[in-house]
């Protein structure tokens, strides 16, 4: 292990082979970092910080801070980062309140400087936040999520796999998946073709997917029909089945 001698390291903390730790760092007890982890310089891991292998954290960032939350009265709580997540300068991330336990950043993540992780949100894997976006308390981030830079989201709040919201709106109710979301307020905006393209989706795949959009964003139906019209009329390809899905089970409603 490559540690500069001006850290200071909890003899409790449990750090794993080839980890390196930058000047000034700070790792308290009841950490647990895996191997081949970089902490930046100035970085805290707070008690309860559990770090995969292979993560980058950058200089100054602070993981597993107490979450901002008054009814938080000091519970035992973690934040879970999966492997090879990066995690830049001045990024927040506070652990979870009683109400899961845990906040969790899933794998190959990469959270841009001052972006901010509140408590008991959980992000699945392969999610993109640009510079200062905010997630509140409970955010959920489905799979390979992209949110562009100094976007806010609402607490609750639940955003679809392969979704992109563009940068500096404000997301207060859900976003479905497969999606480009922007404006204000924010409203659909056709579909993440680019994305959807590049991640292997066929183009019947997703003319599937746009004909449920169309439906449900584009007719004079209200959501109800439209969801039914989409069982009538559109081929219920998996994609378009989670679609249905993300919908019919959204707690916040959709945009």
């Amino acid at each position: 292990m490559k540690i500069h001698p001006t850290a200071i390291i909890d003899p409790r903390a449990e750090l794993h082979e080839g980890v390196e730790v930058g000047p000034y760092a700070i790792i308290q007890d009841d950490v647990i970092v895996g191997p081949r982890c970089v902490i930046g310089p100035h970085a805290l891991l707070a008690s309860g910080a559990r770090l995969a292998a292979n993560v980058k954290i950058g200089k100054s960032a602070v993981i597993s801070e107490a979450p901002q939350d008054l009814k938080f009265k000091g519970e035992p709580s973690v934040v879970e980062i999966g492997e090879n997540t990066v995690i830049r300068e001045f990024a927040t991330i506070h652990r979870g309140t009683v109400a899961t336990g845990r906040t969790v950043v899933g794998p190959d993540c990469f959270l841009m400087a001052y972006s901010h992780v509140a408590h008991d949100c959980v992000l699945e894997g392969k999610n993109i936040l640009a510079n200062a976006v905010n997630l509140a308390g409970h955010v959920h981030l489905e799979e390979q999520v992209t949110i562009g830079g100094v976007v806010p989201v609402h607490q609750f709040v639940r955003i679809g796999r392969h979704s992109f919201i563009g940068g500096g709106y404000r997301v207060p109710k859900d976003v479905p998946p497969y999606i480009l979301a922007g404006n204000e307020p924010l409203r659909y905006c056709g579909l993440n073709a680019v994305g959807l393209k590049r991640r292997g989706f066929s183009s019947a795949t997703m003319a599937a997917i746009k004909r449920a959009y169309t439906l449900i964003y584009n007719s004079n139906l209200n959501v109800s029909q439209a969801l039914a019209r989409i069982r009538e009329e559109v081929e219920l390809t998996p994609e378009v089945l989670y679609v249905l899905e993300f919908i019919e089970k959204s707690e916040r409603g959709i945009i």
